[in-house]
């Protein structure tokens, strides 16, 4: 295969590994605080929806990314209503957020399918950078999101293991009962960390639409949650290895659409399936991983926490 081909598809890899990228990280601080959210596709769907319908009113991306955000976050604090202080049964409470930020996002994007977006976040090369052998075309050669997904990554990975927060953040996670005796507060961390993860699950959705395909279709999302959700475990918690996971997903998908051009005689269904074909794996190999060693999981991760009990 020739080499410029290698570095589209990985160059590709990178834009299409981008909104599992913000979701997955989303959902890794909000699970570093013991707090599990199955509702990502929910969420990335508003923040799609949302970001879309106010880029297109505005006639700003900046504005719909922004708006995206705070869509995402907004659900997901139904989330952390009824799971951190109603103590609902966190599982059953993501799968109900997931149908209904689906059936929502459908419901206020109907208008607007199919319109296009005037507006749309380009790609700009980075000086000198865009220019490095390989390297350049691959990495630096984006839209301003995919830039501020590197510096994202940066900033998590610093809040979590390099600061009072994310100590705290992780000691919540691990033993909230201990955290609670330590004076840390159970329920804000939860509901911080649940925010953000909302926040960033909306970022990714709003990356589809106003980067990725700048458009509203209805459940453009395709799954992109649900993988983003099993990339958490896949990475164990860690932002940077979110990064590795993020491409290879990304990866996969743009190996697909380059071999449909390429004209292949490989079915294009089975091609589409290949994504969430890597994701059974990835799940089968990390659960065969969790006989043999901790693979990183906060320990009180699902559970509830009400002071009374402890």
């Amino acid at each position: 295969m020739d080499q410029g081909i290698i570095i589209a598809i990985l160059a590709t890899a990178v834009t299409a590994g981008t909104p599992i990228l913000y979701a997955a990280l989303g959902e890794i601080i909000t699970e570093r605080s013991g707090t599990l959210n199955l509702g990502v596709e929910g969420m990335m769907l508003v923040g799609a929806v949302s970001g879309f319908m106010a880029a297109y009113v505005s006639g700003n991306p900046w504005l719909g990314f922004g708006a995206a955000m705070a869509a995402g976050g907004a659900v997901s604090l139904i989330h952390a209503f009824l799971t951190i202080t109603l103590r609902a049964n966190q599982v059953v409470c993501g799968l109900a957020l997931t149908i209904f930020g689906t059936g929502f996002s459908s419901y206020i994007g109907k208008p607007f399918v199919g319109i296009p977006l005037k507006e749309t976040f380009k790609p700009v090369e980075i000086p000198f950078l865009s220019d490095i052998p390989v390297i350049g075309p691959i990495f630096f050669n984006h839209d301003p999101l995919v830039y501020i997904s590197y510096l994202l990554i940066i900033l998590l990975a610093f809040l979590i293991y390099r600061t009072r927060w994310g100590l705290n953040l992780r000691a919540v996670g691990e033993n909230p009962a201990a955290a609670d005796s330590a004076g840390i507060s159970v329920s804000i961390t939860r509901y911080q960390s649940v925010f953000i993860g909302g926040m960033l699950a909306g970022a990714g959705g709003a990356y589809l639409s106003l980067a990725y395909a700048p458009s509203w279709l209805e459940n453009m999302t395709a799954g992109r949650g649900w993988i983003a959700v099993a990339l958490v475990i896949f990475a164990m918690w860690d932002p940077y290895k979110a990064l590795l996971g993020s491409y290879i997903f990304g990866g996969v998908e743009a190996l697909g659409f380059r071999l449909q051009t390429m004209n292949v005689t490989i079915s294009p269904f089975f091609l589409k399936m290949l994504p969430y074909i890597l994701t059974i794996v990835v799940l089968i190999i990390v659960t065969r991983e969790t006989k043999t060693r901790k693979v990183g999981a906060p320990a009180a991760l699902g559970q509830p926490y009400h002071r009374e009990d402890r």
